[in-house]
C-alpha cells in the first residue's frame, strides 16, 4: 500500500541457508526497512529488548526454543508472526498462540509477499472482529460493566481507559468509572469505533482526544489529551501509531 511506512523484519532460522533464502526474498520484494536476522529463540527474545520489529518470521522447529515457544515468551507487544515449516501438522497450533500466517518451506516469493502482506494489513487497519464485516456501523452506546449494573456512554466521550494492576478506569472529560471488564474487553467492545488504539499493556487511547504526542528517551510518546491527562504510550505501539498517523 503506498501509505504504508516501511516494515522492519524480523528473520529467525537455525538453518543459515533457509535464514538466508527468506532475507533475500524480503529485498526483492520491497516494503523492508530494516532485517534482523536471528539462529535462535533467545536470540530474537534479546532482540526485541532493544529493537523495534513490525514483523517477526519464526522457523518453528529449532533446537531449544521452538518458534512457538518463542512467541509464547515474547512481550505482550509483540511483533506480528509468520510461522515458516516444512511440518503442515504445526498449523493449528501456529494460529492458536496468533500468527498470522504459516508458510510451508521451500518458501517461494509469491507465498511469502502473501503472508507479508497479510501482517501488513494487520499493522496499518489491525485485525477486524471474528464476524465484523467491511464497513460496520459504528458503535453508539457502550456498555461498561460495574459493581452496581453498567454504565453507558459513548465512545466519543472517552478519552482513555487504564489498568492500575486491579481495576480499570474508563476516563471521559466529565467522569471516570470502574469497570469489571478488563482491557481486553474493552477493546472488543471499542473495534468499531475506530478511534481508539491500545498503547500500553496498560492503557487504551482515544486519538480523537489527543492534542500533542511528546518523545520520550525510551523511543515512545506521552499522550497529551484535550482533559489534561497525560497517558504512556510504549516504544513498540508508537511505532504502530506513528504508522496509523502516517509519521516516519
Amino acid at each position: 500500500m503506498a501509505t504504508s511506512i516501511p516494515l522492519r523484519v524480523l528473520v529467525c532460522d537455525d538453518e543459515l541457508m533457509a535464514r538466508k533464502r527468506v532475507l533475500r526474498l524480503l529485498g526483492e520484494l520491497g516494503g523492508v526497512e530494516t532485517t534482523f536476522e536471528c539462529e535462535s529463540g533467545e536470540q530474537v527474545l534479546a532482540r526485541l529488548r532493544d529493537d523495534d520489529v513490525d514483523v517477526a518470521i519464526l522457523d518453528v522447529n529449532m533446537p531449544g526454543m521452538s518458534g512457538i515457544d518463542t512467541v509464547l515468551a515474547m512481550p505482550e507487544e509483540r511483533p506480528y508472526v509468520i510461522f515458516v515449516t516444512a511440518h503442515p501438522e504445526h498449523a493449528v497450533k501456529a494460529f492458536e498462540v496468533g500468527a498470522v500466517d504459516y508458510v510451508l518451506k521451500p518458501i517461494d516469493d509469491a507465498r511469502l509477499s502473501k503472508a507479508i502482506e497479510r501482517a501488513r494489513a494487520f499493522l496499518d487497519h489491525g485485525p477486524r472482529a471474528e464476524g465484523e464485516p467491511a464497513g460496520a456501523p459504528r458503535l453508539t452506546k457502550l456498555a461498561i460493566a460495574t459493581h452496581d449494573g453498567a454504565a453507558l456512554v459513548s465512545p466519543a466521550d472517552v478519552t482513555h481507559a487504564t489498568f492500575d494492576g486491579a481495576l480499570v478506569s474508563v476516563h471521559t472529560s466529565s467522569r471516570t468509572i470502574l469497570t469489571d471488564d478488563t482491557l481486553q474487553d474493552l477493546e472488543a467492545k471499542l473495534g468499531p469505533a475506530g478511534s481508539f488504539e491500545r498503547v500500553h499493556r496498560r492503557a487504551i487511547l482515544n486519538l480523537d482526544h489527543v492534542e500533542r504526542l511528546e518523545s520520550v528517551d525510551s523511543g515512545g510518546y506521552v499522550a497529551c489529551l484535550s482533559t489534561g491527562k497525560r497517558v504512556d504510550v510504549s516504544r513498540q505501539s508508537a511505532r504502530k501509531l506513528r504508522r496509523r498517523l502516517g509519521l516516519r
